[in-house]
C-alpha cells in the first residue's frame, strides 16, 4: 500500500504543482497588465523562452543520471550472475564436504535474490541472508589450511569468491543509496515552478492560454518527472531490468 501511495504521489504531486505554479503565474500577469497595460510583452515572451530553455536542460541533465544508474543496474545483474556460475563450477575444485556445503549457499544464494526480484519488500531479510553467506563463504577460504591454499585451483576459487563480494556490494549500493543527488532534485523542482510561475505570467499579461493548454503542460511535465523517478527509484517495480539471466542460473543450480 505504501508503494502505491509513493507511486501516485510521483505523479500527481508534480502535477498539482505545475497547475498550481501556472494558475499564480496567470493571476499575477492578469493584475499586473490590468494595473499596467502598457506594459511590454515582447521581453516577457523572451525572458520565459529562455527560462523554459534552461529548463529542459535541468530535465535532461536530470534524466541522464537516472538512466545511468538503470544502465549500470543491469550491467551488474550481468557481471554477478557470471560471476556466480564462475563460482559454482570453481567449487568442483574443492573437497568435500566444502564441496557440497559451498553449492548449497550459492544455491540459496541464487534463490534470495530470485525472491527479492518478485518482492522488493523482502531487501532488508534478502541483504542480511546474503551477507551470511558470503561471510561463511570468505571464512572457508580464510580456514583453509596453508598447503592448499597454494594451489592454483584453490586460487582461482578464492579470486571468484572476492568477485562475489565486490559483486554484491556494488549491486546493494546502487539498490539502496545510489540516488539522484538531493541539490540536483531540488534545484529542478525549484527551477520547474519558478519556470511554470513565468509560462502563467506571460499567459495572464497576453491574454492567451487557458486550463486545457496548462493542463496540457503540467501532464507532460508530470509524466517526464514521473519517468525520472521510476528509473531512480527500482523498488517501486515501475522500469523493471530483465531478470531471466538470473532466473535462468536459477533453474540451471536447481537442475531444471
Amino acid at each position: 500500500m505504501s508503494v502505491f501511495f509513493e507511486i501516485t504521489g510521483m505523479f500527481l504531486l508534480p502535477l498539482l504543482a505545475v497547475l498550481t505554479a501556472i494558475y499564480l503565474g496567470q493571476l499575477y500577469g492578469t493584475f499586473i497588465v490590468r494595473k499596467s497595460p502598457e506594459l511590454p510583452k515582447n521581453a516577457v515572451g523572451t525572458i520565459v523562452s529562455a527560462v523554459l530553455s534552461l529548463l529542459t536542460f535541468m530535465l535532461a541533465f536530470t534524466f541522464q543520471i537516472a538512466a545511468n544508474h538503470y544502465d549500470t543496474r543491469k550491467t551488474l545483474i550481468l557481471e554477478e550472475v557470471s560471476d556466480i556460475r564462475t563460482t559454482y563450477l570453481r567449487t568442483e575444485l574443492l573437497k568435500e564436504p566444502f564441496r557440497s556445503v559451498t553449492k548449497q549457499l550459492l544455491v540459496e544464494y541464487v534463490d534470495l535474490w530470485v525472491d527479492l526480484s518478485k518482492d522488493p519488500s523482502k531487501i532488508d531479510a534478502a541483504i542480511s541472508r546474503s551477507q551470511q553467506i558470503l561471510d561463511m563463504l570468505w571464512n572457508q577460504v580464510k580456514t583453509t589450511p596453508v598447503t592448499d591454499r597454494c594451489s592454483v585451483e584453490f586460487g582461482l576459487y578464492s579470486t571468484s569468491i572476492t568477485n562475489l563480494v565486490d559483486g554484491f556490494n556494488k549491486r546493494i549500493t546502487l539498490f539502496v543509496a545510489s540516488r539522484i543527488p538531493f541539490a540536483v532534485l531540488l534545484v529542478l523542482y525549484a527551477g520547474s515552478l519558478l519556470s511554470m510561475m513565468a509560462l502563467g505570467y506571460q499567459f495572464g499579461i497576453s491574454g492567451k492560454g487557458g486550463f486545457k493548454i496548462s493542463l496540457v503542460l503540467a501532464i507532460m511535465f508530470a509524466m517526464v518527472i514521473f519517468l525520472i523517478l521510476a528509473l531512480d527509484h527500482p523498488e517501486t517495480r515501475l522500469v523493471k531490468i530483465n531478470q531471466k539471466p538470473i532466473i535462468t542460473l536459477q533453474n540451471q543450480l536447481h537442475g531444471k
